[in-house]
């Protein structure tokens, strides 16, 4: 079971969390990352996220499917959010469903940082001295070269 959304609305975690394992006696570990917008201590007032649709989409698609292949995955989500959204407003979602807690945690981790350097979204920061646009950070990156040397499983 593969879910990918990229939407406006806000989302569920937990009923999204529940529906990865609902009716399945195979499934012994979900792992998730709910990622929040931050930024009221950095005077961050809204963001504002853009994407391409469709290319977004197939971006997102592809990274689940290395991770598939990486580890035994046997069921993925990931919401990703676009528009205006204030600090503490949910931002993403990831959800992993497998067999093993080791295999849910790592497909986890590494959806998201693949998803935070490859995929293609834009960011915009509202603050009290006007807009900016967010640039890739070298520490995503860096998390994202770590997997490059992790062998694949499957």
């Amino acid at each position: 079971m593969r879910t990918i959304k990229v939407q406006e609305a806000d989302f569920d975690g937990g009923a999204l969390t529940r529906a990865l394992g609902a009716g399945r006696t195979d499934v012994g570990a979900v792992a998730t990352f709910t990622g929040l917008v931050r930024g009221a201590s950095d005077g961050v007032e809204e963001m504002t996220l853009e994407h391409y649709p469709g290319m977004t989409e197939q971006s997102l698609g592809e990274i689940v499917e290395q991770a598939e292949r990486r580890w035994q995955v046997l069921g993925v989500t990931v919401i990703h959010r676009v528009g205006a959204l204030k600090p503490g407003d949910q931002i993403v979602y990831v959800g992993v469903a497998s067999a093993h807690r080791g295999d849910a945690f790592a497909a986890c981790e590494f959806i998201m940082d693949y998803l935070k350097t490859r995929a293609p979204f834009w960011k915009k920061e509202t603050t009290v001295d006007g807009t900016r646009w967010v640039d890739a950070r070298d520490t995503d990156d860096a998390a994202a070269a770590r997997w490059e040397d992790v062998e694949m499983r499957r």
